[in-house]
This record gives C-alpha cells, structure tokens and sequence, in this order.
C-alpha cells in the first residue's frame, strides 16, 4: 500500500492543540490565512502527494538512480513528479511573494514536506534544501546574486544542493580543504572535493545552485576561515561549469536520491555573505534542514505505523489473550490487532507521531513568530524556543523513526523482512536521517554542551517555564508534567555544577539528557492534546496511544534522568575524594 496523507490528523493538532489560526492570524503577513484557507492548502497537499508521488516510491527504491559519464538519470517518475511539483507551485507556499513565492505560514509547507517525506523520501530529498537555500541567499546573498538566483529557487525551478562534507573531515567543517581564488571581475573559482552531496547531480531541473563551504586564500585554520560560495552547475551564459559528478553512493537506502561525490575545478562561483562568515551564513540553511529532518522521522514513522495498522487490520492468527469469543464469530484465528502485544507496538509509535507532530508544528509556528511578530519579546521567545527545541527534535525523531520503524516491520512477522509490503524499505530509508545534518550525537552535544551550559541553564529553564504557565495545576495530567518540568530545570542546574570540576561529563551525558528533554517535551504535548477540544471519535482514536505513551514511553523519563544524576554525583563524589588528602594534610 501507498502512504496516504491524513489531513484531518494535522488540522487537529493545529487547530484544536496549537491554536495555529488564531496565532497566525495574529501576524501581519498571514491576516488573510484563516482556518479555511490552511483547510483547503492541506486538502490539496494530501491530494497531491498521494496521487503524484507516493506511486513512485517503490520504483525508485527497486530501480534508484543510474550514474553513466558524470550523468545522473533519477528513477522512472521522478521528473514527471517535480514537475507537477513545480507547476502546482508547491516549493514556493512560504516563500516570499515578492520572490514569486505564495507567502503562506511555514507550518503549512513544514506538514507538506512531512507528508512528502512519508510518501516518498528519496524523492523529497530533491526539493528538501530549497527552503533552506531560499533563506540562506535571501539573508546573505548580495543583490545581484537574489536577483540572479532567488525566484528561481524560491518556485523551484532550480534545485539546490548544501556543499559540507568532506572525505578526510567528516562532521570536523574545521578541516575543509577546498579553495576560493579571487578574480578580478569579483568572482572566485573553487576548487576541491566533497562528498555525499544530496541531488549534486540529476535530470530534475536544467541548473543546480551549489552552495559551497570553502577557504579564501588568507582565510585562518579553523572553522572561522570558512566562506560561503554560490557555484551553480550551469552558468548564466548556458555554459556548463567546472563542476562535475564524479560517482553516487550505493547506499543501504534512499535508492531514489543520488548522493554524490562532488569535484569543483577552478569553478565560477560569488561570495555569499562576507568573507570568513561562512558557517553564519550556512547555518541558516543547516537550521531549516534539520527541522525538515525532525519531520522526516515523524513522517516516515507515521508511513510504517499506516502500513502495519493496515497489515494488524487484516492479517488471523491463533487466539488473542483476553479477546471475547462473542466478537470472533466463525474465525479459527483473531485478528493480530487484537493481540496485546501488537497493540502495545502500534499504539507507542502512534504516541510518539502525534507528540512529535505537534512540537514539531509547534517550532515552525514559532519560526514564523520569529521573523513576524511586532513584539520583540514575543520574537525572541520564539527564537529561544527553536534554537533549543529544534536540535531535540531533530535527534529524537529520528531515532523513533527507525526503531519505531522496525517494531512496526515486527508486526509483519516474517512478510516484513521481504520486500513485498514495503515496510524494509522504510527501515532502511529512515536510518540515514539519524546521521545527515549532524548526527544525532552532535544534535544532543549542540544542546547541552553550546545551548544549555552557557547560561547555566537560564534560556532553557525559561522555556521550561513559558510551558508550565500552559498548564492547568488542578489537573492531574498536567501538574505530573509541571513537576517533570521543574526535574528538567534542576537538572540543568546539577550539570552546570558537575561540569566544573569534570569539563568531559557533558560530553557524556549529552544523549541522556537530550532524551530527558524530548520525554518531558511529549508529556506536555501529551498534555495539551487530552485537554484540546475533540469529538468523540478524535478521543476514542487517541485513547490508545495516549495509554501507551504514559505506560509504555513516559516511564523512560525516569531512567534517564537518574542515568545522568548518577554520573553528576559520581563526578561530585571524586571531586571530593580529591580533595581529601590535601585537607587532612
């Protein structure tokens, strides 16, 4: 089965959870974006999406992309589906109008690009980094680079590529080799390799706008020497540039998306922002992707949870515990759905797609805040939220997507490890996310280590508690999250303490207190779902999973926060063994 986007799951958790219409319409550019409006933007999404790009998936798993003489050939309807992509105007929904974009709140191209990438990743990895391309040259290119290439990329009919990585640095941007000579007409050539370049190359747009991690000749070591360069494959002239694919990966997944390795000989490029401010510039980029990343795992969680749903619905065999022989009827076997231990599987990974779903929605809401709000406090607020948030999103979703994926896969018994159901290739397609844009490990020493302890903990204990004051104390749900809350706060504070006389424990304890955060985030998603207005039908749908999340996933919130508070008391203990004998003598 193909995935199928549900819209009225979204529309709840915007609506009835986040209140999405009142806080956009609060906002100056989207006065005139109401319920209906977003209603109906969804209801075609959802259309679109199933009818133009889930059919492909499998295709492009099975027969992937063809590398032959430095072309690359994307899976037979893969360009039939951009294209409707294009024409539909689709890369375009939160662009700028004056950009020839359709202006429209970033939440609704965040729940676009999530159905996308459930239906069929491998191809969203294509229109994936336009978003963050488009905002990259809109804050930092310079007139004649916007005018040149902004609209273009804004609709998409260019594609665009980020140029990070190398062989011999890895995640390490500090060790970058590849250079930037000056020319006199104020361009630069660059030259040097990368490696694993999503879309360096394909048949999917005419142009694609490379943007370039590079030294200027006198740049410093490190990673302030770096600059940022726009190298597009072809120039305005329609010559072909110096930039050329030299292979695609054979990758354990994502068959549909050529990752490449990348040589740029002496190729024309022009500066984007200024000189050794390059990661400034690239981390705008960077930042968009890895909340795309974040809803990749809950997308590509909710496709494994549909089809094992769909599979728990029809598949008998033998006698479900507990199960009322009045509801079997004539059946020698129940329905596997009706077997506890299926239940439990499908009902966690619900829980963990509609409490990701909602912080995730809930950060791009905050990012239009950020940029629109016309209180300055309101905006960095905002701003606080998705620096600290989107690093736990990013990490934690999709973590869940792949073993949440492979529970799934176990509901099949043994027609889940064949290709036949599709549900493998999932598994194998979302372990990719867990490492791309940072691995996870990165994502949780960005938190705690650049995030958190610099303050002591003051931004985040503050977003703590803008949480708490959205929780009624008189109810037992969320006052047992406001008591989670305050644990969090004063766990901040035991690290900060700790990280003095061990600089290291951090660094130990990053992933550990990341999960503590991403737990404590889905109780007050979870809470703010069972106190949001539903029907009867909304709250029998979500019984389930909220079950599952208090029983089977929210007790995980304790063992992790005592796996840190051990490590801060076992560092508090040496300190003080250390000082003994100096004492004594």
């Amino acid at each position: 089965m193909d995935y199928g986007p549900r819209p009225e799951d979204s529309r709840f958790i915007l609506n009835a959870v986040l209140d999405a219409p009142v806080r956009l319409g609060a906002l100056a550019p989207f006065a005139e974006a109401d319920e209906a409006l977003q209603a109906q933007v969804l209801e075609e999404a959802a259309r679109f999406v199933a009818e133009a790009v889930a059919p492909s998936n499998r295709g492009g798993d099975e027969i992937g992309c063809r590398f032959a003489a430095g072309e690359v050939t994307t899976p037979p309807g893969f360009r039939e589906a951009y294209q409707a992509l294009v024409d539909g105007g689709w890369p375009s929904l939160s662009a700028a109008p004056e950009d020839g974009g359709q202006g429209l709140p970033t939440v609704l191209e965040a729940v676009l690009y999530e159905w996308l990438s459930a239906a069929n990743h491998g191809f969203t990895m294509a229109p994936g980094l336009l978003h963050g391309a488009y905002a990259c040259l809109k804050h930092h290119g310079s007139d004649e680079l916007k005018a040149r290439y902004l609209s273009k990329i804004a609709r998409g009919e260019w594609l665009a590529t980020m140029c990070l990585t190398e062989a011999h640095a890895g995640s390490d941007l500090g060790q970058v080799r590849t250079r930037a000579v000056p020319q006199a007409d104020g361009s630069l050539r660059v030259s040097g390799g990368k490696i694993f370049i999503s879309g360096g190359e394909h048949d999917l747009t005419p142009n694609i706008v490379h943007l370039v991690l590079c030294r200027l000749p006198d740049a410093p070591a490190g990673p302030k020497g770096l600059s940022l360069v726009l190298a597009p494959k072809v120039l305005l002239d329609g010559t072909r540039n110096a930039v050329h694919c030299e292979r695609i990966e054979e990758k354990m997944g994502l068959h549909g998306s050529p990752t490449c390795v990348m040589r740029f000989d002496e190729a024309a490029g022009w500066l984007v922002g200024e000189p050794g401010r390059g990661l400034a510039a690239m981390f705008v980029m960077m930042n968009a992707a890895r909340l795309h990343v974040a809803l990749q795992g809950v997308g590509l969680l909710d496709a494994a949870w549909q089809k094992a749903d769909a599979y728990a619905a029809e598949r008998r065999q033998m006698r479900a515990p507990g199960a009322l022989p009045a509801t079997r009827g004539t059946e020698a076997a129940d329905l596997i759905a009706e077997h506890p231990a299926v239940r439990r599987i499908l009902n966690t990974q619900r829980a963990w797609v509609e409490a990701g779903r909602t912080l995730a929605y809930r950060t791009a809401l905050m990012l239009d805040v950020a940029t629109h709000d016309a209180d300055a406090k309101a905006r960095d607020r905002a701003q606080r939220w998705c620096s600290l948030v989107t690093p736990v999103l990013k990490a934690a979703c999709t973590q869940q997507a792949f073993h949440g994926a492979s529970e799934c896969l176990q509901v099949f018994g043994g027609h889940g490890y064949v290709r036949e159901w599709g549900i493998e290739q999932i598994v194998r397609d979302a372990r990719v996310t867990m490492i791309y844009e940072g691995t996870n490990e990165i994502q949780a020493i960005d938190l705690l280590v650049r995030k958190v302890l610099p303050d002591a903990g003051a931004a985040m204990s503050a977003v703590l508690l803008e949480l708490r004051d959205t929780l009624d104390a008189s109810r037992e749900a969320d006052a047992d999250v406001q008591r989670r809350l305050a644990q969090l706060r004063y766990l901040g504070t035991t690290i900060a303490m700790a990280a003095h006389a061990n600089p290291v424990l951090p660094y130990e304890v990053a992933d550990d207190y990341l999960r503590v955060v991403m737990l404590t985030l889905m109780a007050w998603a979870w809470a703010r779902i069972d106190a949001a207005e539903a029907s009867d039908a909304e709250r029998a749908a979500r019984a389930g999973p909220a079950a599952a999340f208090r029983r089977w996933v929210l007790p995980e919130f304790e063992m992790r926060l005592g796996i840190v508070k051990r490590a801060c008391e076992a560092v508090a203990m040496s300190h003080d063994a250390a000082k003994t004998p100096a004492a004594s003598s």
